[in-house]
């Protein structure tokens, strides 16, 4: 074997190691190249959303906030700094109407936090879930500036106590992953379960590119529409009564 034809074997077989290597959490080489690694639960035929009833969620209820603290181990009491991924807001309309709804990360088709990122730290897995690489974040906030929603928050003090599921990392950017850790074990995300176990049902959790799943056919059913429709991101959260 001559000498350029093994150092051609050579490149061929790093080429296909490092095709399965994690270059951020959910995404490899391969799924770059291909869509789907294997052993990778993300796929692009699904896209993970949720539908919001604000007729149904109640101003006084923070069910959903409490349970997104405890699953990913958010401090529970909240100073100016405090990462916060999902919030309680009211609105108004022109007739004075007051709604509330909760507020988190839109898991946006195009993602303006993706877009400006300078190291690939945010990124959108294959279905629709946008996440962020602590290990890669530099911490530079572009991303927080981005987002129409101010749902990022930037960590400004250590965090212990973490949940294996959940790694945080003091000068690191987070925000909602939509439970990612329970969505590939077939479990639905924290907020949706708490807010379900207190009789509200305001918030509906399920794939949107599947037209039999009870998320498509209510959106097929009734009107809703995204938050700031006018950016045209693409949102997985849509809200009904807004």
């Amino acid at each position: 074997m001559s000498g350029v034809d093994h150092a051609r074997r050579q490149i061929l077989a790093w080429g296909a190691a490092m095709a399965g290597v994690a270059i951020a959490p959910g995404i490899t080489l391969f799924d770059l190249a291909h869509g789907r690694p294997p052993d990778e639960p993300a796929s692009r035929s699904k896209r993970w959303g949720m539908l919001v009833d604000v007729n149904r969620c109640a101003s006084d209820c923070n069910a959903c906030v409490a349970a997104c603290d405890k699953e990913n181990g958010l401090p529970v009491t909240k100073t100016a700094t405090s990462a916060q991924w999902i919030r309680k807001i009211e609105l108004k309309d022109m007739r004075g109407r007051a709604k509330s709804l909760p507020m988190m990360c839109q898991h946006c088709a195009e993602p303006p936090c993706v877009d400006v990122c300078p190291t690939g730290a945010s990124f959108k897995r294959a279905d629709g879930i946008v996440l962020v690489d602590r290990h890669t974040c530099i911490g530079c906030r572009y991303c927080m500036m981005a987002c129409p929603y101010k749902a990022r928050s930037f960590v400004h003090e250590p965090v212990s106590d973490q949940s294996p599921d959940v790694p945080r990392g003091k000068g690191c950017v987070e925000s909602c992953t939509l439970c990612v850790h329970r969505i590939d074990r077939d479990q639905i995300p924290a907020c949706v379960e708490a807010c379900a176990a207190t009789g509200h049902k305001a918030i509906l959790f399920g794939d949107l590119n599947d037209p039999g799943s009870e998320i498509s056919q209510r959106i097929a059913a009734v009107a809703t529409r995204p938050v700031r429709a006018d950016l045209r991101l693409g949102t997985g959260i849509r809200y009904e009564g807004l």
